[in-house]
């Protein structure tokens, strides 16, 4: 069996988008791209060398896919700790128009998505990462597909934009597996899933009856 694990930057108030650039992602108007480069330091280029390291394949969807194909096959030295095994590994790309990928290694998943990322959990291997693809981690959410989130918590306050946890009916706990703090105040949080959602109450006779039962 595979385990999926998703890597993401996110803003203060859980912005995803055009972390990295401008003109990443305009949808909607969208004018602060690249909101995560002055946080950009040793830790953060570490701490991404590490992650990737681990990784048997890559799972994006279609807007990632197009901004890392424009840029990492240029890349051409394979002891690049991001762009060697990008460029190396199996990649799959959620797409219904992408024909006839260019990027050595990509294929191309079209019909029931949720299906054919089951399967490919399925197989014997390691680690598939997703990088970005908001829409793609908004499915696999949904579908209880991921195995470990690792979410970059940026100190900044975008106020719009597309986020990874839109509103949803959905509820889920997660377990914090893993902490740290970059050299620029950047939070790193690795979560997984945490069991069935559970609520309780701060009323006295609740709150003793919690103490009784602990004591």
């Amino acid at each position: 069996m595979s385990t999926l694990a998703i890597t993401t930057f996110l803003s203060l108030d859980g912005i995803m988008q055009a972390p990295g650039g401008p003109d990443e992602d305009r949808t909607n108007g969208f004018d602060r791209g690249g909101w995560l480069v002055p946080f950009a330091d040793d830790d953060m280029n570490r701490w991404m060398a590490e992650w990737f390291s681990q990784a048997d394949g890559f799972l994006l969807g279609r807007k990632t896919y197009d901004i890392f194909a424009k840029f990492w096959p240029n890349v051409t030295d394979s002891d690049d700790p991001v762009g060697g095994p990008l460029n190396a590994l199996p990649k799959y790309v959620a797409s219904s128009k992408l024909q006839d990928p260019a990027w050595h290694n990509t294929t191309v998943l079209r019909g029931n998505v949720v299906d054919q990322i089951r399967e490919l959990k399925r197989r014997p291997g390691g680690e598939i990462q997703v990088h970005g693809s908001g829409d793609l981690a908004q499915t696999l959410i949904s579908h209880d597909l991921i195995d470990e989130y690792r979410l970059w918590v940026y100190p900044v306050l975008l106020g719009a934009g597309k986020r990874l946890f839109p509103t949803h009916p959905l509820t889920k706990s997660l377990h914090l597996v893993e902490s740290r703090i970059t050299s620029t105040g950047v939070a790193v949080q690795v979560y997984r899933p945490g069991g069935a959602f559970t609520t309780g109450s701060f009323a006295l006779a609740d709150v003793a009856q919690a103490m009784g039962a602990s004591s």
